[in-house]
């Protein structure tokens, strides 16, 4: 079975999917061929659309065999359960952003905090899942707060891990500014990776990330030396929130991000999520606007990197390991069936959990249809509940109509949660949707990249794909000239 597509700017080309991942960009003059099923053997392109599986003969099942061993490839994080489990220890914080997705509590609230027993309970729930690697995140608020129940359970979840055979890591999504010494050694000593936010240069940061001191900026970045110098420089990782003001200026972004040493630039849109829709109209956009900023923002490190300066677009890197391997990218928000609930759980800091961080937050203005249930129930109880019940009715992106018959489904994903928050109904209509509309541009834009076959952008994608530096990789076969 394959599907297609016109790509968009690709001068009549039309794109050609099969469900186990392969490709191929042809002209509509053998689309047309394709489609009548009236290509011969002597066609130029009849032997790389058969071995992809676009045109068949009698005895194709060597070939069925294959699809299928991939497609199991593609989709073995199904055998896996939860791996990813965000802990919320506090929904205190010192900053007033405008994006704030979350009802965020004073400095000296109380109630705020997970308390140990909550946090006991969350660390069994993370060892019933049979995943062999698990990440512990800590989210907040601003969980250097709470870094003390932060060295707890990382204590309860390396004793739990003894003999237990798993992989452990740890990260931690942190402003920088209240690690003391002690703290960064800890998480030198046990394996934290560090995750900031950091908006652009001073004057966007501090006015999107408002802190008392009026100095957010420069109490990130002296933040960001004082870890580095711990935990190297690879210890702490960044990413940016775009509004409105950063579209302006794609690579005034890109160069703030290279001139702090990073190697790497993750660019999402707005999520519409919490109490980030109060803010939206003022500093939001569509996501054409965003697409467009996108677009520039990818040349614009492509070129960097013909240059020979290293540097990534992660959610290009996401797709392409998609698109040019049969490895799933581990990224939740991009699985079908969908990662929530399945793939990530979050233990809130009243006792609550979520499928999603985004459920979490939806839950913060009221919504609580995503409450699965308590920290103190078991994982089977929590993942057969009513909620989870509920959002299985379209975490499966084969299973929606409109998706089933898109040529970038085989990369896509569900992301119930975005669907029952913004439409009410995880299985609500895809097409039009926000989340299509991003990811359908993003995949357009990529694979019109891919057809134009530039020796360059060709070596910098599978390098992003593979996770391999640049010198390593050559242009793919099937695209040298």
């Amino acid at each position: 079975m394959w599907r297609a597509i016109d790509l968009q700017g690709g001068g009549g080309r039309a794109l050609v999917t099969g469900n186990a991942g392969d490709f191929a960009v042809i002209d509509s003059a053998d689309f047309a061929l394709l489609a009548a099923n009236a290509l011969d053997e002597t066609h130029p392109r009849y032997a790389d659309l058969y071995a992809k599986g676009f045109v068949t003969k009698p005895d194709d099942s060597g070939l069925r065999r294959l699809e299928g061993a991939i497609t199991r490839t593609r989709k073995s994080f199904l055998l896996d359960g939860p791996s990813l489990h965000i802990f919320v220890v506090t929904l205190r914080c010192d900053h007033s952003c405008q994006y704030c997705q979350v009802s965020r509590a004073a400095v000296d609230a109380r109630g705020y905090d997970m308390n140990l027993a909550d946090a006991a309970a969350a660390v069994d729930r993370v060892f019933e899942s049979p995943a062999k690697n698990l990440t512990i995140e800590f989210q907040g608020g601003e969980p250097t707060l709470r870094f003390d129940l932060v060295r707890q359970i990382v204590a309860m979840a390396e004793a739990r891990d003894i003999g237990a055979q798993r992989m452990m890591r740890f990260t931690m999504a942190t402003t920088l500014h209240h690690l003391s010494d002690d703290d960064l050694a800890f998480c030198h000593d046990h394996g934290i990776h560090l995750s900031t936010s950091i908006d652009g240069a001073a004057a966007l940061h501090n006015r999107q990330r408002s802190h008392p001191s009026r100095q957010s900026y420069e109490r990130t970045i002296e933040g960001l030396a004082r870890a580095r110098a711990v935990l190297g420089h690879d210890g702490v990782a960044a990413l940016p929130t775009l509004t409105k003001a950063t579209l302006a200026d794609p690579h005034g972004l890109i160069d703030t991000y290279r001139e702090l040493g990073f190697g790497a630039l993750f660019l999402r849109p707005l999520s519409p999520y919490g109490f980030a829709l109060k803010t939206r109209r003022a500093i939001g956009y569509d996501m054409a606007e965003f697409l467009t900023f996108y677009e520039k923002a990818l040349d614009r490190i492509l070129d960097l990197n013909r240059q020979g300066i290293a540097f990534e677009e992660t959610n290009a890197a996401i797709l392409l390991r998609h698109i040019l391997t049969p490895f799933h990218s581990g990224y939740v928000d991009l699985r079908s069936p969908a990662g929530a609930g399945l793939g990530v759980l979050v233990y809130n800091y009243d006792g609550k959990v979520y499928p999603t961080d985004e459920a979490r937050m939806a839950a913060e203005t009221g919504d609580t249809r995503f409450a699965l249930g308590s920290v103190h129930e078991p994982l089977d109880t929590l993942i057969g509940s009513p909620a989870m019940q509920w959002l299985t009715t379209g975490a499966v992106a084969e299973e929606q109509p409109t998706c089933a018959k898109c040529a970038f489904v085989p990369y896509c994903g569900a992301d119930p949660v975005h669907h029952a928050t913004t439409q009410g109904d995880p299985a609500a209509e895809r097409e039009g949707s926000e989340f299509c509309t991003k990811h359908k541009g993003l995949f357009h834009i990529l694979f019109r990249h891919l057809a134009d076959g530039d020796p360059e952008t060709l070596r910098t994608f599978t390098a992003w794909a593979l996770r391999k530096p640049r010198h390593e990789v050559g242009v793919p076969a099937e695209f040298a000239a």
